[in-house]
C-alpha cells in the first residue's frame, strides 16, 4: 500500500530541465487533480485503513448467513428511507441513524436506493484517467514543437568555452553551438512570422475545454451520487456536517429474501454498517471544493488569455511586464514595440513560450536577431 503512495511522490518532484508547454493551470489538471484522484481509488479499494467495507446484522443466527447477506447487500445495494419530517429530528440530535425506520412489505415510504458505493473506484480513475488525456491530447497537437525549436540549449547561460564540457550527464554548449542554435530558432520564426496560427489556437481551445471538462466531470459526480453532490460543500458549510449521513449514510438498511423450509418466501431485514462511506464521505466534500478551485482557475486563465489578446499590441508596458519576467532588465523597449507590431497574436504567443524555455540572455540575442532580420526586410518607418 505504503509502495502506491511512493509512486505517487515521485511524481510530484519538480522535473528539472523539462520543456515546458502549458501553464500552471494544464498542471493543475493533468498532474494535481490526477494524483488527487488517484489516491483517492487507493484509499476506496484498501482494506488496510478501513476495514471490511460492509458489515451487516440480522435476526438469523444461521452461521454463515450474515456473510451471504453482506455479499447480497452489497452487490444489489442497501437503502434508507426518505422522511422530510426527519430531517429537522436528525439535525438537532434527536434520530439515532438517518433513513433508519421501520420498512416493510406493502410499506408506502419513498426510500433512497445507494448504489453508488460498489462503483466509486472505478469512476475515481477513470476521472483521472479523462483528466490526463487532456494533456495527452494537446502533446499530440503541439507535436513537440517547441522542444524542436529549443533543442540544443539547454544549460547555454554558461555557454563560455570553445569546447564542449559534460557534467553529471549534464551537457554544457559552446559559444558557437548557441550561436547557431539562436540562428536556427530567429530563421524558423521569421519564415513562419504570422503563420503559427494553428499551434496557438489549438492551445487556447485546450484552455477552453478545461473549463468545459471540469463542468462535464462534476455534472458526471453529481449524477453518480444521485443530485446531491451540487450542493454538497456548501450544505456542509451551512449546516454542518451531519448532512454528509444523507448522502454516504454509514448504517443503511438491506432487505433479503428466501424460501423457508416449506417453499414460502421468508423476508429478513437487515442493518448494515457502511464503512467506506467513511472515505466516500471525505473524498466527496474534499472534490467537491476541488472543483470549485478548478473551475474558477481555469475560467481566470481563459479570461487573462483574452486580455491578452486585447494588450498585446497595444500596451509596451504589459510586453515588458510578460517578457521582463523572463529576461528583466536584458530587452531594449524599442526592439520589443518594433517586433510585437509584426506579429499577430499566435506569433506573441509562440515568442511567449520560447521565453519560457530559454535563458534570458539567449532569448535577448534571439529577439535581437529577430528585430535586426525585420528592419532589414521592411524598416517600419
Amino acid at each position: 500500500m505504503l509502495g502506491l503512495f511512493d509512486v505517487i511522490k515521485d511524481q510530484l518532484k519538480p522535473k528539472f530541465g523539462s520543456i515546458c508547454i502549458d501553464n500552471w493551470v494544464f498542471k493543475l489538471h493533468y498532474r494535481a487533480t490526477c494524483i488527487i484522484f488517484f489516491i483517492a481509488t487507493i484509499l476506496v479499494t484498501s482494506r488496510e485503513y478501513i476495514g471490511e467495507h460492509i458489515k451487516c446484522i440480522t435476526d438469523m443466527s444461521s452461521p454463515g448467513f450474515e456473510k451471504v447477506i453482506e455479499t447480497f447487500c452489497f452487490f444489489t445495494t442497501t437503502f434508507t428511507v426518505v422522511d422530510d419530517t426527519e430531517m429537522d429530528f436528525f439535525r438537532y440530535g434527536f434520530n439515532g441513524h438517518r433513513g433508519i425506520l421501520p420498512y416493510g412489505i406493502g410499506s408506502k415510504q419513498p426510500i433512497r436506493k445507494h448504489m453508488y458505493y460498489q462503483w466509486v473506484p472505478f469512476l475515481l480513475f477513470g476521472q483521472a484517467i479523462m483528466f490526463y488525456l487532456t494533456h495527452l491530447f494537446w502533446k499530440k497537437m503541439e507535436n513537440n514543437r517547441i522542444h524542436k525549436l529549443v533543442t540544443g540549449l539547454a544549460n547555454s547561460r554558461f555557454a563560455l568555452l570553445d569546447k564542449e564540457v559534460n557534467i553529471d550527464n549534464h551537457s554544457i554548449p559552446t559559444k558557437e553551438n548557441k550561436k547557431a542554435c539562436i540562428q536556427r530558432i530567429r530563421e524558423e520564426f521569421l519564415q513562419r512570422i504570422r503563420l503559427n496560427k494553428s499551434w496557438a489556437w489549438w492551445f487556447m481551445f485546450f484552455e477552453v475545454l478545461n473549463v468545459v471538462h471540469v463542468g462535464f466531470q462534476f455534472y458526471v459526480t453529481n449524477k453518480f451520487l444521485g443530485n446531491l453532490f451540487s450542493t454538497l460543500g456548501r450544505d456542509v458549510v451551512q449546516n454542518g456536517s451531519k448532512v454528509l449521513d444523507e448522502v454516504f449514510p454509514k448504517v443503511t438498511k438491506c432487505t433479503f429474501h428466501k424460501y423457508g423450509p416449506s417453499g414460502s418466501i421468508q423476508v429478513h431485514d437487515a442493518l448494515c454498517i457502511m464503512a467506506l462511506n467513511i472515505i466516500n464521505e471525505k473524498i466527496y466534500l474534499f472534490l467537491w471544493f476541488w472543483f470549485m478551485i478548478l473551475f474558477g482557475a481555469s475560467c481566470l486563465i481563459v479570461v487573462w488569455r483574452v486580455l491578452s489578446m486585447f494588450l498585446y499590441s497595444r500596451s509596451v508596458g504589459f510586453n515588458q511586464i510578460i517578457f521582463g519576467h523572463t529576461a528583466r532588465g536584458k530587452l531594449y523597449p524599442w526592439h520589443l514595440q518594433m517586433v510585437i507590431k509584426r506579429c499577430n497574436y499566435p506569433d506573441w504567443l509562440l515568442l511567449r513560450y520560447l521565453s519560457k524555455n530559454m535563458d534570458g540572455l539567449a532569448f535577448k540575442d534571439l529577439f535581437l536577431n529577430i528585430y535586426e532580420e525585420l528592419e532589414e526586410r521592411k524598416p517600419l518607418f
